[in-house]
């Protein structure tokens, strides 16, 4: 989500910039307001189908990368039991063939989960246009009801208290409605409610703290 959250704060800072040109938040009939960019993404179905997507891919190779790594061991142990019996040449020889062995399973790991890995590009590929698509709609709602900030709940931000007066998710996620699919906003008042219930976070109106469940 790191990546969702830089834009939840370059979406803030292009609609204030846009929209308080003088900088005056107070006094000029506009007001900060908040989106929580998990609920929002756990509100679209096709963020769960790329994630469990990626879920899937990270565990098939997590096996491969582990398989190698299990072959290492294994030579490594056979090597260890029949070492005594082995020429100078030949332990030179399997030391190798361990490093080269334990080489590619190093390999196999960087090209899967590396910093520009396999997992890095799909989940790139898959997350970024829902990412994208969402900054859209929020930008879209900022300046049609001219608010002036948009901050993210689940950024990390030190956001004390929150109004759920002030949360525009829901209206995001209904503006994002009209480019893909989201889950109805009735059925997501539930499914929140339930989980409310379940938690037992009510704040009585309100938000405390950041990444508070959704009501």
């Amino acid at each position: 989500m790191k990546a969702f959250k830089t834009l939840i704060l370059t979406a803030a800072l292009v609609c204030g910039g846009m929209m308080t040109a003088n900088a005056q938040i107070v006094g000029g009939g506009q007001k900060i307001v908040y989106v929580d960019s998990e609920y929002i993404m756990e509100n679209i179905p096709e963020y769960g189908d790329a994630q469990e997507e990626l879920n899937a891919l990270s565990t098939k190779w997590q096996k491969e990368v582990k398989a190698v790594y299990d072959k290492v061991s294994e030579m490594y142990s056979k090597y260890q039991t029949e070492m005594l019996l082995l020429s100078e040449d030949q332990k030179r020889a399997r030391e190798q063939a361990i490093v080269d062995k334990e080489q590619e399973a190093k390999n196999l790991q960087m090209q899967y989960f590396g910093s520009e890995g396999q997992l890095y590009q799909k989940r790139t590929e898959l997350i970024q246009p829902i990412q994208e698509k969402v900054y859209t709609a929020m930008k879209e709602v900022a300046q049609t009801k001219n608010y002036a900030f948009v901050l993210d709940l689940a950024s990390g931000t030190s956001v004390l208290y929150a109004s759920d007066k002030n949360d525009i998710s829901d209206d995001v996620l209904d503006q994002l409605g009209n480019v893909m699919q989201t889950v109805r906003r009735e059925d997501r008042r539930k499914a929140a409610t339930t989980t409310g219930s379940n938690t037992g976070s009510s704040t009585g109106g309100g938000k405390v703290g950041t990444g508070a469940p959704k009501k």
